[in-house]
């Protein structure tokens, strides 16, 4: 008789999980929600940034969270394996810029409906709207789940991938975490990573809905010294900034109390460059208020910022701005500093830092080190990446190492 395994969990970890446990053995995949992968569907803006296509031996720069605990997973199902993996399922990829992995489609559903056709193929028995209550353990062996509507599930072998506490709307909300503990297991601090940031100047909302693209930020504590530091996009909101770079440097703001945002607007050009440049817009505009010389320099909606900022009379003739003023302006558009106020709530995140120790699983198998049928997957580990692709590889390689450290029993 085929021994029964059962997934916990139908995100992208569940169900790569469930598909290569089915190879073997008879598989169960409970999903809470009333669909499958209901994170991935609005995982890059609805279009699935599904891998990054460096070489795998780089991706350990980018994840910031227990790194050598994934070295195995990792280079067992690697980033090539997943473009194979999706490419063998009619879906065709392509990679953006920072070597971001997408569906030529632009359209998650269609990395969702694969990872669906194959589960179907496999046989997998997907049973959606099922809230998992609590695991029912006897001397380090987990013998059956108790669902909340009361019914109980037995199998041979669990695996756990209900994802972190980010999102919960999406069926994150932290219960794996209350799982796994019940059963002995420690779940370290659990804190929002790739989140946006809050910040104190209230002038903010002035540039909401701005975009910056080939910008640098830095995050600067009290000393001045750069904690984090990355070029490429990021976002103005009504609070504070998003976007790529922020998301990616927020993992380091809840270790510090004071710190702040250092932006450079003009990252291509040293300072005596943009002086440079500044002079051949004033000789340009020399009869012009100060006010309307900048718009070949920026964009029209953060000038009015800058001019405040750098404290130059907005109606002041070009041709009368002293050397002094215009060092002050190249200051603040190569330092255009922000106040951190804080990080959004960890609902907002996109990923969570902290969950079930890595010092508690096999890295090889992500078999559970205390109960000895228990697997992990995906988020809910101690694990996490920066964005671009990172988190969802993550997923899908722990889950073929949850999957498949079934299948070698």
């Amino acid at each position: 008789m085929s021994k029964k395994v059962v997934v916990i969990g139908g995100g992208p970890a569940g169900m790569m999980a469930s598909i290569e446990a089915s190879e073997k053995f008879d598989t169960i995949l409970l999903e809470k929600n009333e669909k499958l992968g209901k994170k991935m569907y609005i995982s890059g803006k609805g279009r699935c940034n599904v891998t990054n296509a460096k070489d795998i031996s780089e991706f350990f720069d980018y994840i910031p969270g227990n790194p050598n605990f994934l070295y195995s997973a990792l280079y067992s199902f690697t980033n090539q394996n997943t473009i194979d993996f999706f490419n063998k399922l009619n879906v065709k990829l392509k990679v953006e810029r920072g070597d971001r992995v997408f569906p030529v489609s632009d359209k998650s559903s269609d990395i969702i409906k694969a990872m669906e056709q194959k589960i179907n193929e496999n046989k997998v028995n997907v049973i959606l709207n099922s809230h998992v209550k609590k695991l029912i353990c006897r001397n380090n062996h987990i013998d059956s789940l108790q669902l909340w509507n009361g019914k109980n599930i037995k199998g041979d072998y669990f695996i756990l991938a209900t994802g972190g506490k980010s999102y919960p709307q999406t069926g994150s909300s932290g219960e794996g975490y209350n799982m796994a503990e019940s059963v002995g297991h420690t779940v370290t601090e659990i804190n929002p990573a790739l989140v946006p940031i809050e910040v104190q100047e209230e002038w903010i909302r002035d540039l909401q809905g701005l975009s910056l693209k080939n910008v640098t930020l830095d995050i600067i504590d009290s000393n001045k010294k750069i904690l984090y530091s990355e070029f490429g996009e990021m976002l103005f909101t009504h609070f504070g900034i998003s976007g790529p770079i922020v998301l990616s440097s927020s993992r380091v703001i809840s270790k510090f109390e004071e710190l702040w945002v250092l932006i450079d607007l003009k990252p291509a050009l040293s300072n005596d460059e943009l002086d440079k440049r500044i002079q051949k817009d004033f000789n340009k505009y020399c009869n012009k208020d100060f006010k309307n010389s900048l718009d070949d320099l920026l964009p029209k909606k953060i000038i009015p910022i800058v001019i405040y900022r750098c404290h130059i009379n907005p109606d002041k003739k070009v041709n009368s701005i002293t050397k002094l003023e215009r060092h002050n302006l190249v200051d603040c558009i190569k330092k255009f500093t922000l106040s951190i106020k804080g990080l959004r709530p960890i609902e907002e995140a996109i990923v969570t830092s902290g969950g079930i120790s890595v010092k508690e699983i096999d890295p090889s198998t992500m078999q559970s080190k205390l109960i000895d049928n228990l697997y992990f997957a995906g988020e809910i580990i101690d694990v996490d990446g920066y964005t671009g692709g990172f988190n969802i590889q993550i997923a899908l390689s722990t889950g073929f190492s949850a999957g498949n450290g079934v299948k070698r029993i």
